[in-house]
């Protein structure tokens, strides 16, 4: 999952960066306003984390142009200001959750979560399809109940696919989802992590969990 971080404490940002990363995203950033709307508009992204306090624009702003562009990946308000009226007009002007700082990465994380699910419609961090079980919490795949042993990558692919099962996802929407802006986009890394998945979870070729749509990419098999 690509999330934008926007923070302009770069000691804050260099930890959530850091923190976030460890925990299997892919991680822009941006420390002013400006650049976090640019980078809004101009990448497609699973959720971004914007600061109110920034400089050129407001947080605030920020996400009510991002809005008004029809950017609608989740985002989450963080806030030195503890005052309901300030928690009011950041969900008023488009943002999908706050939180109030000081807080603990273990909470923005579960909050972080937890909105990337609901935005495709999955409240459960169990995702169940068919004989697939994908715990987002723990990051761990399993098969019929049995735990799947999965490269950082690998797992990273398998969730994106769960996360939108009915969709074809191309290599490049792929790619820009679970590697960083610089990443060769025309590498085929992607179809050598989708090798080893279905070698993984389907050892004896009866699950057939990917589906291949020659020219379009990928999707999960529609009837798991």
């Amino acid at each position: 999952m690509r999330i934008l971080i926007v923070e302009d404490d770069s000691r804050l940002l260099l930890q959530l960066d850091q923190y976030m990363q460890s925990q299997g995203f892919s991680v822009d950033l941006a420390d002013d306003g400006e650049k976090a709307l640019f980078q809004l508009q101009e990448y497609e992204y699973d959720l971004a984390i914007v600061d109110v306090g920034l400089p050129s624009i407001d947080g605030f702003e920020v996400i009510q142009r991002a809005r008004a562009a029809d950017v609608s990946c989740p985002m989450i308000i963080l806030t030195a200001r503890d005052r309901w009226q300030e928690k009011v007009k950041g969900l008023e002007c488009g943002a999908d959750d706050y939180l109030t700082k000081p807080f603990v990465h273990e909470e923005l994380l579960a909050r972080v979560k937890a909105l990337i699910r609901r935005s495709v419609g999955q409240a459960s961090p169990l995702i169940q399809k068919g004989p697939l079980s994908l715990d987002t919490v723990a990051n761990q795949l399993f098969v019929n109940e049995e735990a799947i042993e999965l490269t950082a990558y690998e797992y990273k692919v398998i969730e994106y696919l769960m996360l939108n099962p009915k969709k074809v996802v191309s290599k490049t929407e792929m790619v820009e989802h679970i590697y960083d802006q610089d990443f060769d986009l025309d590498s085929n890394v992607i179809e050598v992590f989708v090798g080893r998945l279905r070698k993984k979870i389907d050892k004896n070729n009866e699950i057939k969990p990917i589906e291949t749509l020659r020219g379009r990419g990928y999707r999960l098999n529609a009837n798991l």
